[in-house]
């Protein structure tokens, strides 16, 4: 029975094997890409049977390949196909609109794993580690800093305490100390305390849905397996047995992000209420609880702090261990912490009177000099990381590092800075959008934090470097859309020419191109957002006034800029949170828009959340475990040859699968990979995972490879593999279209299909035959003998 469980636990199932027949049987396993497919698209045909999974992700087969397994002869022609349909982890139901919310999350998630590649820089990787969870956290705080400022200060201190702003919002009117009934909950403490209800309930919502995702998407067992002798050392982490079980780091960053989350509404409440208490004159016990409440919150964040700064995800292994009682209790006790908070705010203080602004600037300011000097830090560690990495023979190289990785190893700091952007962006809009709504142009209230002011209005300033940008862009794709219209004409050299239709298919290449550009629009728009959040942070904290109160009595030119900036800033970054929040409803209602915001999920979280709990769930915690046991199962008790065939984000799933087998059974695996991101975006953006190294190692380790690309598609390319192997991977670029004109073959215009339809051109289905004949099959149960078996003949017990 032990030995039955430890087989199950390693793929090694105990059920009876196929008749040696089966070994004949071809297996081309199927993987589609972002934004999803039917298995009767995939198959194509309209009866599908699912054989093994369930409504979230499942493998389908026509419903005539149920038992194809017990006819091997019915399928000498061509491979049995399976389709794997994974499509509704990222795009379900409407309740997934909800995630627009977690985009900044998601994003500084992404620079985790954009750190360059490097050997033997164990403490370098671990700061950069680090460096990106504190980022996170900063985030965390932020959004959550927020809502504070929405529901404590725009509402229950400022509006609540005019009497012209509660005239216009009656619903605000228990609050109001100006009404001749005014009730208990009038006192200054009182409101912020039942304010703070709607930061806390922010807090409780983002923990429930991370775990939520987590108890379905981390919990997901993978196959374990051992380390055998043959397995190289020097590919890529995703071949470690613990990459896709990261159940315990995220539980830890749960807790201690959920922690600070109470602790920065206990702070906004805490704060304001023992700044009074030590006003002269005030009672001294009521000063010494709010001494001790706030030398309580400094520990509180110094524990967050600490279970942040921990070591972070344990890949070597499957982790099944749990942390801590400390780890676990930090939720429930910063709860305690702000149920005590708000006690102590709702004590009596009959002369305590609200007026101006909570001391919100120096909370967000805070952030955003934290943020920054993150950021800074950051790209140390990583342009120390791209100068050190060793070269792999083959590929350019730069006098650091791969020259093809993106921005010289600086994409995770400039992605980690465009998620602090984000972050700064939700913050200010709603900041902004609910002081309007509250005051309108009266000015009866202070309004927002002087440095959202600030930061809104250096909106208009990083848009004219977006359109400078574009600009630029444009004209580099008119340049190449004429260079591309040269090289139709030499691609269909026989073909009667069609100017329209030359410029159709160059305008389409012209166009793929654009993505190997996006280095360079990151790298401009995350240094100018750098440099202009740095410019607004000074402002404000030098002047102390928004930008149109500080240019106040300067030259004619400069205040018209400032006012202008200013008012373009808040209209434009409330009419950004407006269409955020019209985009989430219609996702909600409308499951086409829902399926666009699930291609953004296919490529955002395909990765573990190892720097923000509260991101969006990693789908490859489910898929990539899928895969594996089907490909492992089915090889294993069939002996027969198999192909896995990835399309898009498809193929990188496929990868990540392929490395996860065993060693021995990797090597009996053929990887078909068409319109594959795998080096093109994968490869550039993440190397220390795709880079040269890692794509060579998984070449060198499974049975044979070959890729698909055209030049037409944005998304897919070449592989690109060092030396001579190049070219055993990498077909030439397809045709596409297939053919220019009419032709007796194609007798209507042939579309340009870009990056869908690989499987419409002749030569999907000549590379996946000359894989299959590449594949040798295997007797299944059949057991490699060693020299004591072959000497004596038979095998010792």
């Amino acid at each position: 029975m032990e030995r039955a469980r430890e087989q199950a636990i390693d793929g090694e199932s105990s059920s009876p094997v196929q008749p040696p027949e089966a070994a004949g049987t071809a297996l081309e396993l199927l993987v589609h890409g972002v934004g999803g497919a039917t298995p009767e698209d995939m198959l194509n045909d309209p009866r599908t049977v699912r054989i093994t999974g369930d409504v979230t992700a499942a493998v389908f087969r026509r419903a005539d390949d149920v038992d194809a397994e017990e006819r091997p002869g019915d399928h000498r022609g061509g491979p049995v196909r399976e389709a794997y349909v994974w499509c509704n982890l990222t795009s379900g139901n409407g309740a997934r609109a909800l995630w627009l919310l977690l985009l900044p999350f998601m994003v500084v998630n992404l620079a985790h794993w954009m750190r360059p590649a490097s050997a033997g820089r164990g403490r370098a990787v671990r700061l950069y580690g680090l460096l990106v969870r504190l980022a996170g956290l900063t985030l965390t705080v932020l959004l959550v800093a927020a809502a504070c400022e929405v529901a404590l200060d725009l509402a229950a201190w400022q509006c609540a305490g005019t009497r012209a702003c509660v005239r216009n919002h009656s619903w605000l009117g228990f609050l109001s100390p100006d009404r001749p009934d005014a009730g208990w909950w009038s006192q200054p403490g009182r409101r912020l305390a039942l304010a703070c209800l709607v930061p806390a309930a922010l807090t409780t919502l983002l923990w429930y849905l991370s775990h939520r995702t987590w108890s379905a998407y981390e919990s997901q067992q993978p196959m374990s397996r051992a380390a055998e002798p043959d397995e190289e050392t020097d590919g890529s982490g995703l071949g470690r047995p613990g990459f896709w079980y990261g159940r315990r780091l995220v539980a830890r960053l749960r807790a201690a992000h959920t922690a600070a989350g109470f602790l920065t509404v206990a702070a906004a409440v805490g704060s304001s209420t023992a700044r009074y208490d030590r006003a002269p004159g005030g009672p001294a016990v009521l000063e010494a609880l709010g001494a001790l409440l706030n030398a309580t919150l400094v520990v509180g964040a110094a524990l967050v702090l600490w279970v942040v700064c921990r070591r972070g995800r344990s890949e070597n292994r499957i982790d099944h261990g749990r942390d801590r009682g400390l780890v676990r209790r930090l939720p429930p006790a910063s709860l305690v912490l702000l149920a005590l908070t708000l006690v102590y705010a709702c004590w009596s203080r009959p002369d305590w009177h609200s007026a101006g602004r909570l001391p919100g600037d120096t909370t967000f300011g805070g952030l955003a000099l934290g943020q920054g000097l993150l950021v800074i830090a950051l790209g140390a560690v990583a342009h120390s990381l791209y100068r050190t990495n060793p070269r792999v023979p083959g590929t350019p190289r730069t006098a650091g590092g791969d020259a093809r990785t993106a921005m010289r190893g600086f994409a995770g700091p400039a992605v980690a800075m465009l998620a602090c952007a984000l972050g700064g962006v939700m913050s200010g809009g709603v900041s902004q959008r609910v002081a309007d709504w509250l005051d309108g142009t009266r000015h009866s209230i202070p309004g927002p934090p002087v440095l959202l002011t600030w930061q809104a209005s250096a909106i208009p300033p990083l848009l004219v470097v977006l359109l400078a940008l574009v600009g630029w862009l444009a004209r580099c794709t008119w340049q190449l859309r004429h260079r591309e219209t040269i090289a139709v004409g030499r691609d269909y050299p026989s073909e009667a020419k069609d100017i329209a239709r030359t410029r159709r298919i160059a305008s389409t290449r012209a166009m793929a191109a654009l993505t190997d550009r996006a280095p360079l629009m990151i790298g401009v728009i995350s240094s100018a957002t750098l440099l202009l959040g740095a410019g607004a942070l000074a402002g404000a904290f030098a002047t102390g006034d928004a930008p149109s109160e500080a240019a106040r009595g300067t030259y004619g030119v400069v205040q018209g800029a400032a006012e202008t900036a200013q008012a373009l800033g808040s209209w434009l970054i409330g009419l950004g949170f407006i269409l955020f929040v019209t985009w989430g409803r219609r996702a909600y209602k409308d499951p086409a828009a829902r399926r666009t915001i699930g291609i953004l999920w296919d490529v955002g979280t395909f990765w573990p959340r190892a720097a923000h709990p509260f991101a969006p769930p990693c789908y490859a915690e489910r898929a990539v475990p899928d895969l594996t046991w089907r490909m492992a199962t089915w090889t294993r008790t069939t002996g027969g040859r198999l192909v896995l065939s990835g399309h898009s984000q498809g193929s990188v799933l496929a990868a990540a699968a392929a490395w996860q087998l065993k060693p021995s059974v990797r090597k009996r695996i053929a990887l078909l990979t068409y319109g594959s991101p795998l080096e093109r975006l994968y490869g550039r953006w993440f190397p220390a995972h795709f880079g040269p190294a890692a794509l060579a190692s998984l070449h060198r380790e499974v049975a044979c490879w070959r890729n698909l690309y055209r030049p037409t598609d944005p998304i897919g390319g070449p592989v690109r593999l060092p030396g001579d192997c190049g070219p055993e991977v990498d077909h030439e670029p397809l045709m596409d279209p297939l053919a220019y004109g009419r032709t007796e073959r194609q007798p209507l215009p042939a579309p340009v299909l870009g990056h869908s339809d690989y499987q419409a051109d002749p030569a999907f289905a000549d590379e996946r035959d000359l894989l299959l004949a590449r594949l040798l099959p295997e007797v299944p149960g059949q057991r490699p003998r060693t020299e004591a078996q072959g000497s004596s003949g038979r095998s010792s017990e």
